[in-house]
């Protein structure tokens, strides 16, 4: 009796005692590596060529979600919107995404036990727990939580270079349009004057020279609207395959071009942190190289883990294993430095990324800037042409100027009209380029919010 008593107290104690050093274990679990701070970056106060816009003044409306709105375009509407639908890039992101999603919640599984029924000479429901005793485990949910973030962030500036892309081709067809019937409304002005130069020369007021420039003249023109043509049908061809339709199944109707250039704001260079996914995704996978330190760290040390069930023939089983890594293949000095050099790399990315955000924004704001001063002088150009052509063919009916002299004027005025088109869809595409360098409409509060869920607290 007495024997039982002591036997079943010191099973007791030590079942007690087991539990107690079990406590202080988990209890002291230390997390290993660096906690992650984003590295310090220079930031101007504001854009160089913010303040040299010609006209700048407040914009009507801010750049948000849907910033193509800005054009108030209801074609641009329609396309943009297949964009998200239909694009099979995008899709293809979405799927890695997704990849990335499974891999944070595969993560955060490895934080509770492991259920495994079955066994080869026993049968029974045994659960094994390891504990995060240095913190490998949180790490590594810390890593994948930032590399699922980056992935979101990624598909975010493919959305928004798919849509620039979009929203550039459909300007640039639009003008293609407009140069198209404006080369063709030359040719049949360019005919007439063929006709009446052919009935000069049958009967002897015009030389064969003449009738020569006037037909070179047409023809030149007749060229330029086929080169035109060509540039239009490829243009409508990569529109079709950026909403994700075969160019056989998609055609776009000639419409003058009546887009408007709009005034952007380019807010503040501090902002564009926020703003560019790009620069989200850089600063993401840096919080994931960071986390991977830690991961790096932690695999020098021991690890223990728990197991507990019940299975036929030995009952309720129960107990604890620790293993402590001797012969590593790679020594945790050098497993520790290879994890260093990747986060320092993705840091130096980083700032590069942002570095290059800053370049597109000044780039698109020069380029507003100089194309806003080049359209008002070509305009003033087209205007002098177009009265210049009526002069010479006042000054050619009644004998004072050549033909030769007319063909010239309208030449340059042809010239003039096609280089305030050419400008035009240059500001068109550069307040796309600017919208894009801005970010778009997208902000990193969704990325804020993943990270909330996906980072456990500490024990």
């Amino acid at each position: 009796m007495t024997a039982n008593i002591t036997a079943n107290f010191n099973r007791q104690t030590l079942r007690v005692l087991t539990l107690a050093c079990l406590t202080i274990l988990i209890t002291a679990c230390k997390v290993v590596g660096p906690n992650y701070e984003r590295p310090s970056m220079d930031v101007p106060a504001t854009y160089k060529e913010a303040t040299a816009l010609k006209n700048a003044k407040t914009p009507t409306k801010a750049i948000g979600e849907n910033w193509w709105a800005l054009y108030d375009d209801s074609e641009l509407d329609k396309l943009i919107a297949q964009v998200e639908i239909q694009n099979y890039s995008l899709q293809a992101v979405d799927a890695r995404v997704r990849q990335a999603q499974a891999l944070t919640d595969a993560a955060n599984a490895a934080n509770g036990p492991t259920i495994v029924a079955g066994g080869k000479n026993d049968l029974g429901i045994v659960a094994n727990w390891e504990i995060d005793l240095w913190g490998r485990i949180r790490r590594n949910i810390e890593s994948s939580g930032a590399a699922a973030q980056a992935s979101v962030a990624d598909r975010a500036a493919l959305k928004l270079s798919l849509q620039a892309q979009l929203a550039q081709n459909y300007f640039l067809l639009r003008v293609q349009d407009a140069e198209i019937r404006l080369l063709q409304d030359t040719a049949v002005s360019y005919e007439q004057s063929l006709k009446i130069t052919r009935n000069q020369y049958a009967v002897g007021v015009a030389d064969r020279g003449s009738v020569m420039q006037a037909q070179t003249q047409l023809s030149v023109a007749q060229a330029q609207a086929h080169n035109a043509r060509v540039a239009r049908a490829q243009l409508e061809h990569a529109i079709a395959v950026l909403i994700g339709k075969a160019p056989a199944d998609f055609t776009f109707v000639v419409t003058p071009v009546s887009a408007q250039v709009p005034d952007v704001p380019p807010a503040l260079p501090a902002e564009l942190l926020q703003r560019r996914p790009d620069i989200a995704a850089a600063e993401r996978r840096m919080a994931a190289a960071s986390a991977q330190i830690g991961v790096a760290e932690a695999a020098a040390y021991p690890t223990l883990g728990l197991f507990a069930g019940v299975t036929i023939r030995k009952g309720i089983v129960g107990g604890a294993q620790m293993a402590a890594p001797l012969y590593p293949k790679e020594t945790p000095k050098a497993v520790r430095s290879k994890a260093v050099a990747a986060y320092e790399e993705t840091v130096a990315d980083y700032r590069q990324t942002v570095l290059n955000g800053f370049r597109e924004v000044e780039d698109s704001l020069a380029t507003q800037k100089i194309l806003e001063e080049a359209a008002s002088a070509q305009d003033e150009a087209v205007k002098a042409g177009r009265q210049a052509i009526v002069i010479a063919k006042n000054q050619y009916g009644v004998g004072i100027t050549s033909y030769q002299a007319l063909i010239i004027m309208q030449a340059a005025a042809l010239d003039n009209e096609r280089a305030a088109l050419t400008i035009l869809s240059r500001r068109l595409v550069a307040s796309v380029a600017l919208i894009k360098a801005l970010g778009g409409g997208w902000d990193d509060k969704a990325l804020t919010a993943m990270q909330a869920k996906v980072i456990p607290a500490p024990y």
